[in-house]
């Protein structure tokens, strides 16, 4: 019997579907996916036809509807859809026949949400879970104090200014020359679209392309930046222990259980609808790992911001106890897991070398495939 339940989603297989989901079930390779095609048709009928109105209008008018139309977006859709990429990513959702339709999400409604086609998959599948959030991962968080704003400044300037080439140089210094190529045509792809949008209207590519994608990079380097904030650098390659769960969050049932970071990072070919039994079957494995887990906070961008504050006293009292801590203790070791450091900050423009893929490779038998775990 598990020791805790939570609210967060679990699958309970419908009475019924309706008439979308009757057409694409044949072509699913689980059914719990459909959840999947419904949000991209209500994307597709309602993001896609805003966003070709705008360029139609004239750039003054533009300019009145962009604040309106960024916050429809994002706030319904933006969670929703990078949350949807990511699952997708690990599970693919069609049958190997239908293969193509996954190109959809990335290629047609990604754009619209502030993301470049084949960014996602190189870096998120290829790097960051090949590494585990290690020195080798060029969106590590080890090296810096994860309290503090000028450190996450320097962390997402790095990342904006020289994310590509970062990733490239350590594709090509791995031999995954295949992803490299992918990722460079859809950046090309996503910059062509966003010249041929700037020709045609230059404030509607603006608002409709170029603002979410800035956006969009800032809001994933935040949530990444909270999600590995809480780390034991004398473990760090330890799931329990260098990510975090935030659970019975409404989060969870907008976002498909992406507050399971740490179930994630463990078994990322899971089901995200299983993320939520899996925590709670295991829980006695969280209970020993001492692992951090959150109950009720709101998000990844809630944690984010706690953090840039110092406000640990809020941390601390959602702060589940594993250990039958008191409230300074739990203050003190959300402290000790978020201020250590481990690594030299690395320089902005500084390139990783050959030398350097050896220096951070990861102390683990645990192959790319495996750390990738895609199903």
């Amino acid at each position: 019997m598990s020791a805790i339940t939570t609210s967060d989603p679990k699958w309970v297989k419908p009475e019924s579907h309706n008439a979308l989901e009757r057409a694409f079930l044949p072509l699913m390779r689980d059914e719990r996916d459909l959840i999947f095609v419904r949000v991209s048709a209500v994307i597709s009928c309602t993001v896609l036809p805003l966003a070709a109105i705008l360029f139609f209008m004239e750039p003054w008018v533009v300019g009145l509807a962009a604040v309106p139309y960024v916050g429809f977006v994002f706030l319904t859709f933006g969670g929703r859809y990078g949350l949807m990429l990511h699952a997708t990513g690990h599970r693919p959702v069609f049958k190997r026949e239908y293969a193509f339709l996954q190109n959809y999400i990335p290629w047609v409604l990604g754009p619209f949400l502030g993301h470049t086609p084949t960014s996602f998959a190189a870096h998120h599948m290829w790097m960051h879970h090949a590494e585990n959030n290690m020195l080798g991962d060029g969106s590590a968080t080890l090296p810096y104090a994860r309290d503090q704003l000028g450190h996450f400044l320097h962390y997402f300037v790095r990342f904006f200014l020289m994310g590509h080439v970062h990733l490239i140089r350590y594709l090509l210094l791995r031999g995954r020359n295949k992803i490299v190529a992918r990722f460079v045509f859809g950046e090309i792809a996503w910059l062509a679209l966003a010249a041929v949008a700037l020709w045609s209207n230059w404030a509607a590519a603006l608002v409709v392309f170029i603002v979410p994608m800035l956006m969009m990079r800032w809001l994933m380097m935040a949530g990444n930046f909270a999600q590995h904030a809480f780390v034991d650098i004398d473990d760090p390659d330890n799931g329990f222990k260098n990510s975090n769960n935030l659970t019975n969050a409404k989060y969870n049932h907008k976002a498909y259980n992406d507050g399971y970071h740490i179930v994630h990072h463990l078994k990322p070919a899971l089901h995200w609808t299983e993320m939520a039994k899996y925590y709670e079957d295991n829980y006695q494995d969280f209970v020993d790992a001492d692992a951090v887990v959150f109950d009720g906070l709101a998000d990844n961008q809630a944690v984010w911001y706690l953090l840039m504050t110092q406000n640990y006293d809020k941390m601390a009292k959602h702060l589940v106890d594993l250990k039958g801590r008191t409230h300074e203790e739990k203050i003190d070791f959300l402290k000790a897991r978020v201020q250590g450091q481990l690594g030299p900050i690395p320089g902005i423009f500084q390139i990783e070398t050959a030398d350097d893929v050896l220096r951070t490779a990861r102390k683990t038998d645990v192959t790319v495939e495996q750390a990738l775990a895609t199903s």
